[in-house]
């Protein structure tokens, strides 16, 4: 694994009851068991089943004295492609940031869909794999296998270890096939 950033900050884009206050504090959990200091915590309007929400990852191999919400985000990861129309999910993204999406578009088509610029894209039909390995549209756990494929925040196989803790028995087995599966077919 490449050395550790001071800190890198992670913005969650989802609706309710799709799991991104789930996948952020997983995220940080697995980071967390490998001796880095993390926060993670959730932004809700509405709180609603369906509603936009936000969560939010911090990770650092030092401690973290900032206790605010995440503005310029190293990361973002979006799990719900329809957001793309209504929210502009790349908003604060840091110059030469990166984006995950949920969405079977390549990254050079979203791209040229949302306008980005000086912004590292990277896409993953999270959906097609949740649907085919848990039998149900939750992406939390596929976007979450994508996340460390792209940026080495922590092992593979500690976020699968954090996954399985969370969900043992074959809920949690079927989690770590999906995030497995989206660590192989995240696309660049």
């Amino acid at each position: 694994m490449e050395e550790f950033r001071l800190l890198y900050e992670i913005r969650w884009h989802g609706r309710g009851g799709q799991g991104v206050v789930t996948a952020s504090r997983l995220l940080a959990e697995a980071a967390m068991s490998e001796g880095k200091h993390v926060q993670a915590f959730p932004e809700f309007g509405p709180e609603r089943t369906g509603a936009p929400i936000r969560g939010f990852t911090r990770i650092s191999d030092k401690k973290i004295r900032v206790h605010s919400q995440i503005y310029e985000p190293n990361m973002v990861v979006v799990l719900d492609p329809t957001l793309l129309e209504s929210i502009n999910v790349a908003d604060g993204l840091i110059k030469e940031g990166k984006m995950i999406v949920n969405t079977d578009l390549s990254p050079s088509d979203l791209e040229k869909k949302l306008g980005l610029k000086n912004i590292k894209t990277y896409t993953i039909d999270a959906t097609k794999i949740a649907l085919d390995v848990l039998g149900r549209p939750i992406t939390n756990t596929a976007m979450l296998g994508a996340v460390v494929k792209v940026e080495s925040l922590t092992s593979l196989s500690s976020i699968c270890e954090s996954v399985s803790q969370r969900f043992p028995g074959t809920i949690g087995e079927k989690n770590v096939r999906a995030i497995k599966k989206a660590h192989e077919e995240v696309i660049e």
